[in-house]
């Protein structure tokens, strides 16, 4: 007589991999899969939790090998200091090659132009591509994912861009059974987004799991911060705050890190990480859409960006 397992059987095999074990063993493959397919790989490293959740599935996809690829930083010179703190100490840890594209250069020699309202998100684009091309990287991994942001739900896990570093949806590749596809021509690359298929929640259970060490910034802490278009700013030399925008000091965390001038704070009182996923769970809004002013540019703010070579 033949019996077949029920479900709840199976969940409860010794053998039986969780929904992290599983998106863990999926980032793993990808990472293998990009270092037997393409010559010159680079991670981009920021500081911040996806990159530092990405950098940590690297180091397990190799170990007890080194990690074979390089890390990118496009340092807009308006981040936050704890998250550069963090970026160096990891990289010192791990004996990593870092390379640093810097908005401030092209700001100071003419290539680009500061923004009236002082965002510099938008002006990543510029420094990202030209490192990519200078440094001839043929596979950019990211930390998107596609629970953050409708037009990074659009994007396959391998994403090609044209000699332009520019997106085509139109060019979209399948993916069945994980089978990826990194053909490219001469002066293309890819694009590879390794936690595509994890959502917030995912990326802070692997974090309490792993017990990855994160920049304090992630965690509810007193800050001097101004109300700006709904969202909690932090007061810098980047232009903020201006007449007319009392600073206060309120208890505050950030779920997402990117430039000072379009990152916001939410209100919050979790200071583990327990509370967080406590908070994350219940939260009804995506990490960029209740913190990332550069999002809330136009309706196709992303989109655009991303079909001009920003991630």
């Amino acid at each position: 007589m033949t019996t077949t397992a029920t479900h709840a059987e199976q969940r409860d095999s010794p053998y039986a991999l969780t929904h992290l074990d599983a998106l863990e063993s999926e980032a793993v493959h990808i990472f293998r899969e990009v270092a037997g397919e393409f010559e010159r790989p680079v991670i981009l490293f920021s500081g911040g939790k996806d990159s530092i959740v990405m950098l940590h599935l690297a180091l397990k996809a190799f170990a007890p090998a080194p990690v074979p690829f390089s890390l990118l930083h496009v340092d807009t010179g308006h981040n936050f200091p704890e998250v550069l703190d963090l970026r160096d100490r990891t990289v010192a840890e791990h004996s990593l090659r870092l390379y640093v594209a810097k908005v401030q250069d092209y700001i100071d020699d003419g290539r680009l132009r500061e923004r009236p309202d002082g965002l510099r998100n938008p002006l990543q684009t510029v420094p990202l591509t030209e490192a990519i091309q200078s440094h001839r990287f043929d596979a950019v991994f990211g930390g998107g994912r596609r629970d953050e942001e409708k037009a990074r739900a659009k994007e396959r896990v391998f994403s090609l861009r044209d000699e332009f570093s520019q997106w085509d949806p139109r060019r979209q590749r399948p993916e069945l059974w994980q089978l990826y596809n990194g053909r490219h021509a001469p002066g293309e690359h890819v694009r590879v987004f390794p936690l595509s298929n994890w959502t917030e929640l995912d990326v802070w259970q692997y974090i309490a799991r792993e017990e990855i060490e994160l920049p304090d910034i992630y965690f509810a802490h007193e800050r001097e911060v101004f109300s700006r278009n709904g969202m909690w700013l932090t007061a810098g030399e980047w232009g903020g705050p201006k007449a007319g925008e009392p600073v206060q000091t309120r208890m505050v965390r950030y779920r997402t890190v990117g430039d000072m001038s379009c990152t916001g704070a939410v209100d919050s009182a979790a200071t583990t990480l327990d509370s967080v996923i406590t908070e994350i769970a219940a939260s009804r809004l995506t990490e960029r859409g209740a913190t990332r002013a550069d999002d809330k540019m136009s309706e196709a703010a992303m989109e655009d960006r991303k079909r001009e070579g920003y991630f």
